[in-house]
């Protein structure tokens, strides 16, 4: 029987986070995972330069069934408290855009960091260490049984992570342990995901497969302006991603393609001078003329791509700023988890203590980072709340 102080189950950003700090508090800790090496989803993060967090992160940046939830340990281990970590320990990073902080060379550094911190709290980690199952012992502490022997620990921390990108060993091995010990879990759903199209809308959006835009993108009063990028099933990019956490089976995401222009006024302007160029070069500054032509016959509307600006009828103006600026775009779905960021929904954190992350009714068992209702913006925003919640419950367990 192997004990231990603690025990974590989950080798993640949360787990290693929060193995560090428990270690260096002086207790004896265990960090085990199934999978076959520890921080993956660090290591393929942000094209494998892991975008660690972000210059500003506020509870607004976070959607939770309870949004107060998230702010007390958002405040106890701010994003500056991770920027001198990873500073002590000498990381090359830099910001890439919209206050999003990468690592220069390789995401293999910033987890050495962490595996570092670990070293110096003496963790046990421990890989291809199948979880069979848990039970409490008398002492009120538990009992695992695994692959890899019996473990014995006054307290347990679940930092399994959500369900997402199944294919690097995402399961539901968390939510099952909560309700195991009578926690709620709510709705999940992929999130941080490109959305699909069928029909018509999928024709083009192969045709215009690697075209992309700064755009606009509005669902449920939620607004958001970064790349969007045509694929072979759909669309993505940045703003796709990010409005995926606040659109639900059945709503429109209004696009606005133009952004950074008053395309009717323009449009006037251009008739009012009797502008000779075709829209194509005109509108050559935001928007790629292939996406343009395929757009506007797509639209019914491939007339105005040769018709000559004098000639433009008030209508003609204003059908081309509707699908342009005010595109309803009614996605079929989405990718789901194999190849969402995040999960959306998870444990309920109503029966969790936003202090110690400790289940109301389970004093010893603690639950952190993604398995948790919270979810974050794309942006550094989920490794913020996996470093902040990991740290938080480091320091009670």
């Amino acid at each position: 029987m192997n004990h231990f102080d603690c025990v974590i189950i989950g080798a993640g950003a949360a787990g290693l986070m929060c193995a560090a700090t428990a270690g260096q508090r002086g207790r004896k800790v265990a960090l085990l995972d199934h999978a076959n090496k520890v921080g993956k989803k660090i290591l393929m993060s942000g094209g494998g330069r892991c975008n660690f967090t972000n210059y500003d992160i506020a509870p607004n940046n976070y959607l939770s069934a309870n949004p107060h939830f998230c702010k007390s340990a958002l405040s106890r281990f701010t994003q500056w408290d991770f920027i001198a970590l990873v500073e002590k320990h000498g990381l090359a990073y830099h910001e890439k855009t919209l206050g999003q902080l990468f690592c220069d060379n390789k995401a293999r550094d910033l987890l050495n960091i962490l595996l570092a911190e670990c070293e110096a709290g003496d963790v046990d980690i421990r890989t291809h260490c199948e979880i069979l199952e848990i039970k409490k012992h008398s002492d009120g502490g538990f009992i695992l049984t695994t692959g890899l022997g019996l473990y014995q620990c006054d307290s347990l921390v679940i930092a399994t992570g959500g369900l997402s990108i199944p294919t690097m060993g995402a399961t539901g091995f968390g939510y099952d342990i909560a309700k195991q010990f009578g926690l709620k879990v709510t709705a999940r759903n992929a999130s941080l995901v490109p959305f699909t199209f069928k029909g018509d809308w999928l024709t083009l959006a192969q045709q215009l497969a690697g075209v992309a835009a700064d755009a606009t993108v509005e669902c449920n009063g939620q607004v958001f302006r970064e790349a969007l990028l045509f694929t072979h099933k759909g669309i993505s990019g940045p703003a796709a991603l990010q409005i995926s956490n606040y659109w639900n089976p059945g709503d429109t995401v209004t696009v606005n393609w133009l952004p950074e222009l008053d395309l009717q006024q323009q449009l006037h302007t251009w008739r009012q001078r009797a502008e000779k160029s075709q829209l194509t070069t005109l509108l050559s500054p935001w928007l790629a003329k292939r996406f343009i032509t395929q757009w506007l016959e797509h639209h019914g509307l491939p007339h105005l791509l040769s018709k000559p600006l004098a000639d433009w009828s008030n209508g003609d103006i204003d059908n081309l700023s509707h699908v342009l600026c005010a595109w309803p775009m009614q996605p079929t779905g989405t990718e789901g988890y194999r190849t969402a960021e995040v999960t959306k929904g998870g444990i309920d954190t109503d029966g969790v203590s936003s202090k110690t992350f400790a289940a109301k009714t389970e004093p010893n068992l603690y639950f952190i980072g993604e398995v948790l209702d919270v979810t974050g913006w794309l942006g550094g925003y989920n490794f913020q709340w996996a470093w902040a919640s990991g740290y938080c419950a480091g320091q009670y367990v």
